[in-house]
This record gives C-alpha cells, structure tokens and sequence, in this order.
C-alpha cells in the first residue's frame, strides 16, 4: 500500500535565466536544468538511506531500491509505504523485524553519480544476483528498434543533457520507460514498476542509455533479466560477470549495428 504522493507529477526539469558566451559575445538567454531531489528512506521507523533522484515515480524508487538491496525478497513483506514528497522522506513499514536480515545502524547517501557509495557493492551484491534462466531470443532488428525508441522518448535527456535513460521490454508490445539523475534510479524504478504490477522479469531486457558498468551489471542480475542493451560501452568487469550470470551484454547500438559480448544465443542470425 502506498500513501502520499509518487512524484509522477512534479517537475523533472525546470527553466533559469543563464549567461552565456558563444560566437564571442556574452549575452542572457534561458536554459533547463535536471531537478535534484533528496528522499530520506525510514525503514520501521529507523533511518536506512538518502538517495538523490530525480523526483518522479517515487513509488516505484522505493519498490525496486527495498528489492535490489535485498530488504524485501517478495512484495507480500511490505506493509506500507507512506511518502512525504514536502519533506523528502518515505516512511516505510515491514512486516518482519528489519534487524533480522539487515543493519540499519550504517546510514548511507546513494548519491546520484552512484558509485561506490553503496554500502553492499559486490558483498551483499553477491547474494542477491540471480544467474539468468532467460529463454529469450531477438532478432538484430528488434534490438536497433528498442533503442531507437529509447532515445526518442528521451525529451528531458535532450533539453537538459542531466539524465540517465532505461526502459524495460520483451521485444515486442511491453515497454516502460523511466528516466533519472541516477543511474540506478533509473533501473529501479522500473523493477519497481514490475514488482507493482506482478510483471515477471524473466524474460525481459534492460534498454540502457549508459555505459554498462559492473554495477549496472549486478543491478540487471538483481533484477533478474537477461539480456541488458546500451549504446554504450561495457568495462571488463561487466563482461566477466555477464558471462557468470548468463546475460547477454550489448553495447554500441549506433545507427544500423552493435556488439554482443556475452551469450550471443540470444541474438538469431536475420532470415534471408
């Protein structure tokens, strides 16, 4: 149950008088710039964490956050969530002592940038990745459409340059986008949005505006997809533990072409 508002309505970006210097002269003109948000999470009435977002589907935030840090194994073990978007907090209550399976006295800020602020990168990580069942299988042209799409549904991204864009889809008629300051965010808003809605994750794929880091990569496992796309580039480490976990990694999609670097069963070879 959520109460409160989710942010779906407040403002990701807003407009500000700005200088600026081009063809050598300074003059006034406006520009957009991303809405920084901070949401203070209180997990059975102790604090857990800040995370800096982007204020928009706030619900969805909590949902896949509390899922992907392995606060909540399935959604039956949240009893509530209560958002207070004019204070910056989410009040959440559990149906099972918290202490049991985690520690909250090590209050921690997932800043934006989402590095290595995060507390269980790979230690608690670990145990939370799922290795990929995935059956799913697409054809080239399916995978330049995804991103096609995802790029023409970036407006925010293309009037600020401030955000990071993901959206989650079989390949076909399921699709949802979600956009945020966070890298991170971004994905859990739309595990959150699947968790919400009963959507199996199984075999579905991460469309991704980022470079595939190992971290992005742990967060697709936590979430349990198969297959993670970007038109971007992945690091070594991403590519070591896509081949662990049985993902399919994908990267540069440009124009009419991209790489595989893991499990290329997935990707048929175009009929002739």
């Amino acid at each position: 149950m959520c109460k409160g508002g989710t942010g779906v309505n407040q403002d990701i970006h807003y407009n500000q008088k700005i200088i600026r210097y081009e063809h050598g002269q300074l003059h006034e003109t406006y520009d957009d710039f991303v809405t920084e948000f901070p949401l203070t999470i209180m997990i059975n009435g102790e604090e857990f964490a800040t995370v800096i977002c982007s204020p928009t589907h706030l619900n969805e935030l909590i949902l896949g956050f509390l899922a992907s840090e392995g606060v909540i194994l399935k959604r039956q073990e949240l009893k509530q969530i209560d958002i207070d978007e004019s204070k910056g907090f989410v009040h959440v209550e559990l149906t099972y002592n918290v202490h049991d399976r985690i520690q909250l006295s090590n209050k921690r800020l997932v800043a934006s940038c989402c590095g290595k602020s995060r507390e269980f990168y790979f230690q608690n990580d670990a145990a939370i990745a799922k290795t990929s069942m995935s059956k799913i299988q697409l054809h080239p042209e399916q995978v330049l459409i995804m991103m096609h799409r995802l790029q023409d549904e970036s407006e925010t991204f293309q009037a600020t340059g401030g955000l990071h864009n993901a959206a989650i889809s079989d390949g076909n008629a399921f699709y949802i986008h979600r956009q945020d300051i966070g890298r991170h965010n971004a994905l859990d808003k739309l595990y959150g949005y699947c968790i919400e809605n009963e959507i199996s994750v199984r075999d579905k794929i991460l469309i991704f505006s980022g470079r595939i880091s190992s971290e992005i990569l742990i967060k697709a496992a936590k979430i349990g997809v198969g297959m993670i796309i970007s038109k971007s580039a992945p690091t070594t480490l991403a590519i070591q533990l896509a081949n662990d976990l049985n993902i399919t990694a994908i990267g540069f999609v440009r124009n009419q072409h991209f790489n595989i670097y893991s499990h290329a069963h997935r990707i048929t070879h175009p009929k002739n």
